[in-house]
């Protein structure tokens, strides 16, 4: 199961956090000081995960962008490399070629996406096409809401 899933900027910067497990946020803001730090120094061709106190820690870069998350030991790094790609394939289909200024302008979707993939650390829906209907019905949904207020 997946402890947590992260998204920073090649600068340090944290962009999307989501913790599966239940954690006091000055445990949370070490763990993604410590998770950066590693990661931001790794050099580009180093293998995409690596042992950290009791988890496996999984990274994936994409433009200027950083996934990661924690596994437990028992789970598979290379699912989890899938995992992370799939996300990034959802948000690249909704928000075409995503790029970290959607990510900042439009968190709200990339959490919408992200729970409507993954539950509790877990896939939840493999389909692209699932994720996207259920994008597109809430986006029909917030117009809609939008339009009655005015």
């Amino acid at each position: 199961m997946m402890r947590f899933l992260l998204l920073f900027s090649r600068q340090g910067k944290p962009r999307l956090q989501k913790w599966f497990t239940p954690i006091t946020d000055q445990e949370k803001k070490k763990v993604l000081r410590d998770i950066m730090m590693i990661v931001l120094s790794r050099p580009p061709r180093s293998c995409n995960f690596f042992q950290w106190r009791d988890l496996k820690i999984v990274y994936k870069r994409y433009a200027s962008l950083y996934l990661c998350t924690g596994l437990e030991d028992q789970d598979n790094e290379l699912l989890s490399l899938e995992v992370l790609h799939r996300y990034v394939e959802l948000l690249d289909k909704y928000f075409g070629n995503v790029c970290e200024l959607d990510i900042i302008f439009n968190f709200e979707k990339a959490y919408y996406i992200l729970d409507e993939f993954l539950m509790g650390g877990e896939v939840l829906e493999t389909s692209k096409t699932a994720v996207g209907v259920s994008m597109e019905d809430a986006d029909i949904i917030q117009e809609v809401e939008q339009w009655r207020n005015t």
